[in-house]
């Protein structure tokens, strides 16, 4: 028997590890981190009132999408609706820093400037209350339950910063995996001076790590010159960077790549109505819907 690809999913997700999921399959919002069991001791119908919450959310969403398809005289078709909503929340200045941003179909709908309190849907009171209260409390309270997942801080170790070339001909790309908060830079130096580069995208590991990749063109850079060539990580809160010199015979081919764990990416097709709520920390708590 197959199974549908669900019209609606929510999941909650703090500095980009997923703690809850609710899906129109499974109609019932369940904890995707242990510590998030611990919700109870709060409130001890916390998940039964989620789900109710996430029930009527996801007929929400459908009705968002009707609305939207006349007000943008869509007719037909499938369409995506899609919500982000959260909070920041600085552990160390206790500042929080509300944001919402809506789409329709992939492109901007209607967004929330936190700064100027300039919103077109809620009031502004409104606005302040569930940045400022309901959403930073809930994420304060994850962040307790989770301190020890959330508030770990590592730093890759020298086997974890490595360099990779697909061909002769290919960039030479440097990796850092392993490591955590994702408050981080990867970038390439030349005789010590950072170049001028687009520093590495960060994307999450399965197990609540991070990793980077930074990639540089050497073609025309004779290979006796390419120590003059270094990869460097810097983690935030920790003092001494990891700058690795990069060595010709430290390069794996494209026939070593066995241990890259490429993250799979999330992708909704415009077939189907998606509620994506997410949380983050650095704090920061996000709420995303799609339809």
């Amino acid at each position: 028997m197959k199974h549908r690809f669900p019209q609606y999913v929510a999941v909650g997700l703090v500095n980009d590890l997923v703690i809850t999921h609710y899906d129109s399959n499974i109609k019932r919002k369940v904890p995707k981190q242990e510590w998030m069991n611990r919700m109870t001791e709060y409130d001890p119908q916390y998940w039964e009132t989620e789900t109710h919450l996430n029930m009527n959310n996801e007929q929400v969403g459908k009705a968002d999408i009707e609305t939207a398809k006349q007000r943008l005289n869509k007719t037909g078709g499938s369409h995506l609706y899609q919500r982000m909503s959260g909070c920041d929340w600085d552990d160390e200045t206790n500042e929080i820093r509300g944001y919402f941003q809506t789409a329709f179909d992939g492109e901007d709908f209607i967004s929330l400037d936190w700064m100027t309190q300039t919103w077109v849907v809620w009031s502004s009171s409104s606005i302040q209350n569930y940045f400022e209260h309901i959403c930073a409390d809930a994420l304060k309270r994850y962040v307790r339950y989770g301190e020890k997942t959330l508030k770990r801080k590592g730093k890759p170790v020298t086997s974890l910063l490595w360099f990779l070339q697909k061909s002769s001909s290919s960039p030479v790309t440097c990796f850092a995996t392993g490591f955590y908060p994702d408050r981080a830079m990867l970038f390439w130096t030349k005789d010590g001076e950072e170049l001028l580069e687009d520093w590495g995208e960060i994307r999450p590991n399965h197990d609540g790590t991070f990793q980077s990749s930074v990639s540089l063109d050497l073609s025309s850079v004779p290979t006796g010159d390419w120590g003059r060539y270094s990869c460097v990580f810097q983690l935030s809160g920790v003092k001494d960077d990891l700058i690795t010199k990069l060595d010709p015979g430290l390069i794996r081919t494209n026939g070593e790549t066995d241990e890259v764990r490429e993250e799979p990416q999330l992708e909704f097709s415009c077939s189907y109505l998606a509620d994506i709520m997410s949380i983050h920390k650095h704090s920061r708590a996000l709420s995303e819907n799609s339809s």
